[in-house]
């Protein structure tokens, strides 16, 4: 999608459309605080859980045609109610989602130490077809991108790798490598290489996948402050990461150097939850969720250029923000039970 040279300069005028002009086409209610969020890689589907232990799908395209109607081809059968499934196989809070990059699997983690694969194709299905039982709460899931393996972090501060056909998990045997604290996000790069981890004890470590070791730890990431958010770039080769400290950094992933740094998000210093720091599908905009305002703060991607705040309208904190990497769409969760779809209609 976007090729992160960073000398060269961008005609402003070829920038997607700011976040700040993406409008709420739809929400969803769960019973209690909505926490976790992931989109399909395809963008059509969306899927939120929650603290009372519920997952519910929703279908892209029915969000968009309930929220415009006059937009629907009139030659189509009626869609339907947006929300397709409701998951309950969990006994606790549901603390990350993850999409199968190529098949219709959705893996869900849990405070009930569990992980569960669900085969979204089955519309009568609510249980797992497969379940990974851990010792501790499990806090973070993620799929590689060829979608054989998982990575995923619990209360404890070790890492773990799945074999997805065999549940077989894997460890790093060197103690050293492993974080001090508890692991609040954890993302493999674009190219399966490599994943990145972001820890309580304020480092970022980068690990190879094959032999599952640390090859490198950015320390104090952020200034001593619990990292609680990474992601890549398309490119694998930079790194965003957001601290407690509420300011967000993007590193070159060869130096270990910081590039560029996110800064003037309300809450500085005074952050309570973990917030994400996420990009826009083409990687134009660094968006946050200033927790203080409950608004979206974004900047240019590429020189950190303030763009215009925007009210996400939640009446509590936003606890996960994801954006759609195929189009002008993302999805806030908040503790006031609800988890908003955004999106970005065609103004021409």
């Amino acid at each position: 999608m976007s090729f992160w040279n960073l000398e060269y300069e961008m005609d402003a005028s070829s920038l997607a459309p700011e976040p700040a002009t993406y409008e709420t086409a739809y929400v969803t209610s769960h019973k209690m605080a909505c926490r976790a969020g992931a989109f399909s890689s395809c963008g059509q589907l969306v899927a939120t859980g929650s603290v009372d232990a519920s997952i519910k799908i929703l279908d892209v395209e029915r969000m968009l045609a309930k929220s415009a109607p006059e937009e629907v081809d009139p030659g189509r059968e009626q869609q339907g109610h947006p929300v397709i499934r409701t998951l309950y196989d969990h006994t606790d809070e549901i603390t990350a989602l993850d999409f199968h990059p190529r098949e219709q699997i959705l893996a869900s983690a849990s405070r009930d130490c569990s992980i569960k694969l669900f085969d979204i194709t089955k519309a009568s299905a609510k249980k797992a077809f497969k379940s990974i039982t851990d010792s501790e709460p499990v806090l973070c899931v993620a799929f590689h991108p060829l979608g054989d393996h998982i990575i995923a972090t619990t209360t404890h501060p070790v890492i773990r790798l799945y074999d997805v056909t065999t549940s077989q998990c894997f460890v790093c045997p060197i103690p050293d490598h492993h974080h001090k604290k508890q692991v609040h996000s954890i993302k493999f790069s674009p190219n399966g290489k490599y994943f990145a981890s972001g820890s309580a004890d304020g480092c970022v470590k980068l690990w190879d996948t094959v032999s599952n070791r640390c090859f490198n730890t950015l320390v104090n990431a952020h200034d001593g402050a619990a990292v609680c958010a990474v992601t890549f770039t398309g490119n694998s080769k930079y790194l965003l990461t957001a601290g407690m400290d509420s300011s967000i950094k993007l590193w070159e992933i060869a130096s270990s150097r910081c590039l560029i740094q996110y800064t003037g998000a309300g809450t500085t210093g005074k952050q309570e939850h973990h917030a994400q720091a996420v990009f826009n599908h083409t990687e134009d905009y660094v968006m946050f969720p200033d927790e203080a305002t409950t608004s979206l703060c974004t900047w240019n991607a590429r020189n950190a250029a303030r763009c215009q705040l925007m009210s996400l309208g939640h009446n509590g904190p936003v606890r996960h923000m994801v954006h759609s990497s195929t189009a002008p769409a993302f999805l806030t969760c908040s503790d006031d039970y609800r988890a908003r779809f955004w999106f970005r209609r065609n103004t021409h």
